[in-house]
């Protein structure tokens, strides 16, 4: 059992012959009892540091495993914010490349549109253009073979004699003349065009057989 200061007070000493004095013992368990009061006090003391810093101790160590946990929630929390943003990354980068493959499916369509109309348009244009280059030859031809028809009547012997000061000049006989004249014009043009045609058509069959020349087929040509 521990000793308290009070029991060190109350405690009595029986005296024998030549004993200790009773007035230094009194005095020296006054003063043991004041250090043990304060040894007491400091003890005490301890103590409750001891229970305060217990308590702080198993503070923390509850705050560090509230800590620890919520950490470990933040990092799932951050592993599925990270895992949901990598899937809208590749969501987003699927949505963008299929956008730019439309877009640019719907540009190479429209190109090949555009080429495809221009293209058309350049072989009716050069069909149109050869067209009007066989019309305009022929119409020179028929042109020069009508004033070369007419040139030659008129360098006839009858134009000679009509235009003749001779009193045997009559109307009829002009008449006849001009007559002469607009049907040898209008045979020498028929039969012209008729040789143009012709030739047309071996002109075209030659460009066929040369490599060389770009041939360029009309409708007209393949129904015949």
């Amino acid at each position: 059992m521990v000793l308290s200061p009070q029991d060190i007070h109350n405690k009595e000493f029986s005296t024998k012959l030549r004993g200790y004095n009773i007035d230094e013992v009194n005095d020296f368990l006054d003063q043991i009892i004041k250090d043990y009061q304060i040894v007491l006090q400091e003890n005490k003391d301890l103590s409750g540091q001891l229970a305060e810093s217990k308590d702080k101790l198993s503070y923390f160590n509850d705050l560090k495993d509230s800590l620890n946990q919520s950490i470990l929630v933040a990092q799932e929390a951050a592993d599925k914010v990270k895992t949901n943003s990598k899937k809208e990354a590749e969501i987003t980068n699927r949505e963008a490349q299929k956008k730019a493959d439309d877009i640019l499916n719907a540009a190479d369509e429209k190109a090949n549109n555009i080429l495809e109309e221009a293209s058309r348009r350049a072989k009716k244009l050069a069909i149109e253009t050869d067209d009007l280059r066989k019309n305009t030859r022929v119409f020179r031809q028929r042109l020069q073979v009508m004033l070369e028809s007419q040139l030659e009547v008129i360098k006839g012997s009858d134009w000679d004699h009509l235009v003749e000061e001779t009193p045997t000049t009559t109307y009829e006989d002009i008449e006849k003349v001009v007559g002469d004249l607009d049907n040898t014009s209008n045979s020498g043009v028929e039969s012209r065009t008729k040789q143009d045609n012709h030739t047309d058509v071996v002109e075209d069959a030659v460009n066929v057989d040369d490599p060389n020349e770009t041939v360029v087929y009309y409708p007209d040509d393949a129904n015949k």
